[in-house]
């Protein structure tokens, strides 16, 4: 990335976001970074309590759909980074309205005012989601669109309308889209936080169908290298898949978590299955390997100190659960 540039980071209080503020900013540190963070019950300023004081860091409270706001302060930047989004599947499955409005119109707010101020470069973060299910093989950035839930459907369409912007404007765009992300700072609605936090409560662990969807796992700093990859090297217009091949069903995730904490399985409670549900996510990461980025993070290494994160930092989830 360039010195000394303005970097604007949207829903930089949520968990992807947060940490890549401060992957960021450890990097480059003659840089400086705006976050707009409209503080959902899923932003969450401890998340960045560590650098709130930091004279680099700004934050603004606000919604990426106010234009006026967002106006202001992309006038200001010379990259945008849009992490802002509401992303829980089952929230989206109760209310989808409030998806459709953050993930595409505010992400449409994002890309006309980098428009109107000639913004150098926008990276639209996205979903392996997007895609759908896939029982063999894996997607690449190619592959159709098929989303299965209201939430990956908004995110698709947030991306291509990003992918429009650069056809039919010339915008320097790209898009990353990783899989699923665990570490600290994630909110214990998302799978691997919810099972260690309701395990350290011995609360039952509510595991859907059969517990053999399988989820490809990033840790949340490999993504962050990723996404940097793309903004550093990617080409304008492209898609970037991020993934580490670390495939694992859901039940294999709760019985790790759970003979890690010690705690029995009978803390397992099968409920029934997610409507629309996809069985398997897999992505060819192998476009971004190619801009020279490389996951660096063994699995089992990094689930356990995520583990050990969540059991000491009860401060931060108490709260939220």
């Amino acid at each position: 990335m360039e010195k000394e540039e303005t970097v604007l980071v949207t829903g930089g209080l949520g968990f992807i976001g947060s940490n890549f503020i401060r992957y960021y900013l450890k990097k480059n540190p003659e840089s400086r970074v705006i976050n707009i963070d409209k503080i959902t019950y899923a932003g969450n300023p401890n998340n960045l309590k560590d650098i709130k004081n930091d004279h680099r860091y700004v934050f603004v409270k606000g919604d990426i759909c106010d234009k006026s706001l967002v106006e202001k302060w992309v006038e200001e930047c010379d990259t945008i980074l849009n992490f802002a989004a509401e992303s829980h599947v089952d929230r989206s499955i109760i209310d989808a309205g409030s998806f459709v409005t953050t993930d595409v119109l505010g992400t449409y707010r994002l890309l006309e005012a980098a428009r109107k101020f000639n913004v150098c470069k926008f990276v639209q973060i996205s979903t392996d989601e997007v895609y759908g299910s896939i029982a063999n093989g894996s997607f690449t950035e190619e592959s159709r669109l098929e989303p299965s839930s209201p939430y990956s459907a908004s995110k698709g369409g947030a991306d291509l309308l990003a992918k429009a912007y650069h056809t039919t404007y010339g915008m320097n765009v790209m898009i990353t889209r990783s899989t699923n992300n665990y570490g600290p700072y994630q909110h214990p609605e998302k799978l691997i936080p919810k099972f260690i936090t309701n395990a350290l409560q011995n609360k039952l662990l509510p595991l859907y169908g059969d517990g053999k969807n399988v989820r490809d796992w990033i840790y949340v700093g490999d993504n962050c290298s990723g996404i940097e990859a793309a903004l550093d090297n990617g080409k304008a217009g492209e898609v970037y898949n991020i993934g580490c091949g670390n495939e694992r069903t859901n039940i294999d995730i709760t019985r790790f978590i759970l003979k890690e904490l010690g705690k029995p399985e009978s803390l397992i409670n099968y409920v029934k299955d997610r409507l629309g549900h996809d069985r398997r996510y897999s992505i060819d990461s192998a476009k971004a390997m190619a801009l020279g980025w490389r996951p660096v993070s063994n699995f089992e290494q990094r689930l356990r100190e995520t583990v050990r994160w969540y059991k000491e930092n009860e401060w931060w989830w108490r709260p939220l659960v």
